[in-house]
């Protein structure tokens, strides 16, 4: 690639953060490095490149095949992986790992990520991506989670899809003082929360921001691990 090309691409990433991302009140320091230091067109599907920093949400299309999954915006990307708190220690659950990007983006903060993808093209397509762009502390894994993964208990946990509520096995998941972002509700009204666990039995929800996003699917597959 020619520099003209590169410094193109670095212009548009700039604009990204500073037009669409910085605007949703995204202003963590470790966050808006991570989105410069993560090559978000490295995860787009080939055909999507060329709108890899647009705000819109981008088909996940593989080899002419709809998955009918999607990117989300940079900026809700952004802003999820803020809104976690996350910090250089934490080990984190995501459920839905479409790309792989927001994997990426939240292995930058944290010391690993665990990402549960319940079909089993895009998790390979996310496999492929990570470790193409060096990306060794996330482990994806296939199968259906949106009720819960395994007994560990994490630090963090991100729901990239929307779900009508937050099923308790996922809460039980967290560690004392864990966080759980997700985005609740149904169309066309949905809200992104908060949720820390206080206590063994007590949890604080806190509302974020208002959002829309495709919902979190649940259907169950073999499980295997990359």
């Amino acid at each position: 690639m020619n520099v003209t090309a590169l410094s193109e691409i670095e212009r548009a990433r700039f604009n990204m953060v500073e037009q669409q991302i910085r605007p949703w009140d995204v202003l963590d320091v470790q966050v808006l490095q991570a989105l410069f230091e993560v090559r978000r067109e490295r995860f787009v599907p080939a055909p999507m490149q060329g709108l890899a920093f647009s705000d819109v949400e981008l088909p996940l299309i593989l080899n002419s095949v709809d998955t009918r999954e999607t990117m989300l915006t940079p900026k809700v990307e952004a802003r999820l992986a803020q809104e976690l708190q996350l910090k250089p220690t934490d080990c984190v659950l995501e459920i839905g790992t479409g790309s792989g990007y927001q994997a990426a983006l939240l292995a930058r903060l944290a010391q690993q990520v665990t990402s549960i993808e319940v079909d089993s093209r895009l998790a390979a397509f996310a496999v492929s991506n990570l470790q193409r762009n060096q990306v060794e502390n996330v482990t994806v894994e296939t199968g259906d989670a949106h009720s819960g993964w395994g007994t560990t208990e994490y630090d963090a946990i991100l729901l990239t899809g929307s779900v009508p509520t937050v099923p308790d096995a996922l809460k039980y998941q967290l560690a004392i003082g864990g966080r759980l972002v997700a985005v609740v509700g149904q169309a066309p009204v949905m809200t992104a929360c908060r949720i820390t666990r206080t206590s063994a039995a007590s949890f604080e929800t806190t509302s974020l921001f208002d959002t829309v996003i495709k919902p979190l699917r649940g259907t169950t597959v073999t499980h295997f691990k990359f």
